[in-house]
Formats: structure tokens, sequence, C-alpha cells
């Protein structure tokens, strides 16, 4: 049995394959069109996925779209009525929605009467809550979605049990976690879509000196309930403008913050102005409130199930500094963030939901690590590195057998060199997990500066993650829950902050990634070489990219090593160093 799921005219569009409920694929669109958090219909990734399975779209069994037209419908109306600006623009998207099946048979070129998919609409937040739970490790857990907005809610809450979930509630429209936080990023003066990941970086840098105006901003309710402070926001009054349906186009969102914000606060920041330290702690205060609210939810979640075990999905789901206080702010023990937990997410969710929750089928599923994305064959990387004429310019190119390959990489990442470290299958989620990442020494403070003046050329208050053996947490990190997607960040302990300054952030946290033996043993090897050469089990890893969406060909990542100051690229077993710089002449 075949499920395709597709996230669809909304950013982060995606694609996912289960077979028999087994992941087979899942990526986002923008890693084919280079359009980052691109929207519009994922042609490509669908593409994609069905030659990864080897099968054709006519026999694919159900399609599953992480939208449902007619939930919360009444809500939708009101709206509607409100601010019709806002309606028209999705109506656009629903009309699209409406003819699926037509849009699905052209992008691949088949006729529509040969699909004998069935198509099931779910909601969205019950896609992003199956996103979590049905791929989770956990027979039984409490399951949380918290975002900016989807089908007209924001938050959803439920328990889940075996091949099922019960949903006991919801955050409806206009009160929203990640609109609250989307609104103040934009006053901070990040204006592009999906920002809000620079602030979190960047309260690390302040004091939550506003606390008393930010209680007005975001208030909480009894029990499982939040509430925005509507006068300092505009999307219930004329809605969010919002563009969805271009794929080659990045998302754009209007302003969501309304003056009554600037008259409480000052003047909002404007992006070409350097950021003060009243920024600072504004991110930091918008940081702060934000966990307040979380915990309350957490904490509220827990009582009512008393379950240990959690899963969590949404947008707010990748904020890692949030999700890093969970085992001393609530008595959650275990905590899973599926890779791709934000909207991308939601084409994995809706098919695993239509799999358990609507065909009743078992589970039989763990993802247990991010790479469902495009690999490629040796032939296909030499193929691509043949095309470029390095041999004659200098280049040194060798192939090596994978144990000599992760020491030579290791010796040189141990001498400072920044390494290029493409490997195996793309990642599914935003964060480069070892496959499509930059790799550098952590034991050096100036490599951060290094890395953005020479490749990533990205804002000086963003940190880096640390890649770090499983088996060795305990000794780097206060706290020692595996996390294999990089979506929770820990303490690192005082007496290894030395050790480990580049990718360890201002207030002494690391967003870690644990690197199992079993999931992922190459990487796992590169690190472990790279311990032998300097008795640390942490490499320094940043995504293959600047200032674009992951590189996913070899072809890709062969531009971006050319054309920025990269040292050495390893594509696959091939290990390609540039040509040492001239010594000036005296």
């Amino acid at each position: 049995m075949y499920i395709l799921g597709i996230n669809a005219f909304h950013g982060n569009a995606s694609a996912a394959l289960v077979a028999d409920g087994q992941l087979i694929a899942a990526v986002e669109e923008e890693r084919f069109n280079r359009v980052k958090y691109a929207a519009g219909f994922p042609v490509q990734a669908i593409r994609y996925c069905l030659a990864e399975a080897g099968i054709t779209l006519q026999e694919v069994d159900h399609v599953a779209i992480p939208r449902d037209p007619w939930a919360r419908l009444g809500r939708k109306l009101f709206y509607a009525i409100r601010m019709p600006q806002f309606a028209r623009a999705r109506a656009k998207v629903l009309a699209r929605l409406s003819r699926i099946e037509d849009l699905l048979a052209q992008s691949i070129g088949v006729p529509r009467e040969t699909l004998g998919a069935r198509f099931h609409h779910v909601e969205h937040h019950r896609a992003h809550l199956a996103s979590a739970f049905f791929v989770s490790p956990f027979d039984q857990a409490a399951v949380l979605s918290a975002d900016g907005l989807g089908d007209f809610s924001s938050t959803m809450w439920a328990t889940g049990r075996g091949h099922q979930m019960t949903v006991h509630g919801a955050v409806a429209f206009p009160h929203s976690l990640g609109l609250y936080y989307t609104a103040i990023t934009q006053y901070l003066g990040f204006l592009k879509f999906g920002d809000e990941y620079k602030v979190m970086g960047l309260a690390a840098y302040g004091e939550p000196a506003y606390r008393e105006e930010f209680q007005r901003i975001l208030r909480l309710d009894d029990e499982m309930q939040f509430r925005l402070g509507l006068d300092y926001f505009r999307h219930h009054r004329e809605g969010a403008e919002m563009s969805w349906a271009e794929a080659d186009k990045t998302p754009v969102l209007g302003l969501l913050y309304s003056p009554r914000l600037i008259e409480r606060l000052g003047p909002a920041r404007d992006p070409a102005e350097p950021l003060e330290q009243k920024h600072r702690d504004i991110a930091a205060t918008l940081q702060a409130r934000l966990e307040d609210a979380y915990f309350h939810l957490l904490n509220t979640l827990y009582a009512r199930t008393r379950l240990k075990t959690l899963c969590l999905a949404g947008g707010v789901a990748f904020n890692c500094v949030a999700n890093g206080k969970i085992f001393e702010r609530t008595p959650f023990e275990q905590v899973y963030v599926q890779p791709a937990a934000g909207d991308a997410g939601l084409a994995v969710g809706a098919a695993f939901y239509v799999y358990h929750q609507v065909l009743g089928q078992p589970r039989r599923f763990v993802m247990n690590h991010a790479y469902w994305g495009p690999g490629f064959s040796t032939p296909q990387l030499r193929r691509a590195f043949e095309s470029f004429p390095l041999a004659h310019n200098g280049f040194q190119i060798a192939e090596l057998p994978p144990e000599r390959l992760c020491r030579e990489t290791a010796r040189r990442i141990a001498a400072g060199k920044i390494v290029g470290w493409f490997q195996g299958r793309a990642e599914w989620g935003p964060r480069a997990l070892g496959n499509r990442s930059i790799v550098a020494d952590p034991r050096r403070p100036e490599m951060k500066q290094i890395l953005n003046e020479r490749v990533k050329h990205r804002e000086s208050f963003r940190p880096f993650a640390p890649s770090i053996l499983e088996e060795a947490v305990g000794d780097y990190f206060t706290c020692t829950h595996p996390s294999p997607f990089m979506t929770l960040a820990y303490p690192v302990r005082p007496e290894r902050r030395h050790v480990i300054p580049a990718p360890t952030h201002v207030d002494g946290t690391g967003r870690l990634q644990t690197v199992r033996q079993d999931t992922h043993p190459l990487y796992w090897q590169l690190i472990k070489e790279f311990e032998s050469c300097t008795g640390v089990p942490v490499v320094l890893n940043t995504s293959f990219n600047d200032n674009e969406p992951i590189v996913t060909r070899p072809e890709e990542a062969l531009d971006c090593f050319l054309r920025t100051k990269m040292d050495v690229l390893v594509l696959g077993p091939y290990l390609i160093e540039k040509p040492e710089p001239a010594a000036p002449s005296r």
C-alpha cells in the first residue's frame, strides 16, 4: 500500500511516500528549485518520491493533503466576512486544493482518469501531531503541536496510544504562539519569512527587561489556554498578507504587529539599522515569555495525561532553546521531535495519519534518522566533479576507502581546514546532520568568525552547532537525553566550554546533534577519528550552503565549494583539496 503525502500551497512545500507503513522518501521542494521555504505545488519533490520507490503515480493507493477546508468552518466564515481581502487570498489557495487530483495528474504527466488513489484531507494540526507521534519510538505519549496558523487553529494537543491518537483540545485563531513570535521578530527588523530562528539566537545576548509589557502582549489563562493582547496585533482585523501560491518565489508574510506595539516599545528597528542593547533585551523577553507559555501548556498537558513521554511538532517545536529546558521545567522524561517538525513535516504526518488513524493499520516504523532525501552513486559523484576542470587547476583529488577517508578528513579539520562533507541521502528538515554539512574544528575560538567571513556570510550573533558522539554527551553537556535532529539546546559543562568554544553560544549552551554509530556510521567514524587526533569527540557542524537552501546535488556542492573559501570537499569517497595559495613574493 502506497500513501503519498503532499504539503502544497503553503510554506515549505514538500512530499513524502509511505509504503506499507514504512517511510520511503521525504523531501522539501526547495531542495530542487533552490528557492528557500518554497511554497506552491511540490512537483519535483513528488517526482523524486515516486522515483525513489520505483513506482508510478497510478500505483499510489492514497493521497494525503494536510488541509481540511471544513475544519472550523464557522470561524473561517466569520473572519471571511470581517476580512474580505484575506478571505479572497485564502479562497484562491482552496480553489487550487479543490482540484488537487487534476494538478497532481498534470504535474506528473498522466491522464486524470488513470489515477486510482483515494484522496484524504487531514486537518493541519492533526497532521502535525501525527508527524510527531506515529514516527516516534513511543507506544504512548502526550503530543503537542504549536505554530502560527493552520486550518484556523494554532495549537492542538492529544494523547497517542498505539496506532491511534485522541485529540483533547485546541487554541483557535487569532491566538497563536507562532504569530506572537513572528510579530516581534518583524518588529526587531527581521522581515524575511522564517527569520524567527535568528531572533532566538539573538535573545541570548540580552536580558528579559520588558517582562511587564510582554505579559500584556501574551497572556496565560487557566488550563491549556493563552491569549494574545490583540491590541498589539493586526492579523485578527486585517488578516495576514501571505503569498503561498508560487513555488518559484520565497513566501512573503505581511506585518503582524500594530501601532500599539510601537507606542509601548518605541520605533520598530529598520533592517539596515545596527542592533542595540534594547533590541537584544526585547528578543530575550520575547523568548522568555514564549517559554512561560510553552511550559504552562506542557505542565498542564502532563497533569492531564500523567505520561512521561512527549512528542512535539509545529514551528514552535523548532525552538531548541525552550526544548532543552523541558527536562528541568516539566516532569517529562523523554522527548521526541522529528527533524522536519515545521510545515514540511505535514507531508509525512498526513500520510501516517491516513495509514494509522484512518485505515487502522498497526505501527511498524520509527524515524531514527533524517536521511530521506536524494542520494547519488559513486559514478554519479565522479561525473559531477569531472565536469568541473578541477585537476587542471591544481586541485588534489583522492579516492579513499571509508576508514582512511575519515582519518584524512579528521586530520584536516584538526589542522583548521573548513570541510564540505557530502554523503549519502540528503537530510529531511532544515538541519544539516552529517550528510550535507560543513565541518570545522570546535576547539578554535576564532572558527565562528572565520566561517562567517569565508563561507556562511551570516549574522555574527547566530551560533553554530556541535555534533558529538552520543556516548560522550555526558562529558560535555549537563543533559544526556539524545538530540539526534539538533532540536534541543543544552548547557555545555562549564569546565568544557573552553574546549569547544566555537559552537558554544554566548549563554553557554550548544544546539547539539548526538551521533550514533548504528544510525550514521560514517559521520560517527569521522568524529571518532577527530577524537583520536585531538581528544575531543565533537566537531562543529553547519549546513552546506551559503544563504541558499542546503545543497542537494553534487553539482551544487561543487559550486558552493568553489565560490566560497572552503578548503576541502569530501564528495562520497573523493577527497578534493584546493591548491594552497601561492606565497607572496618578496
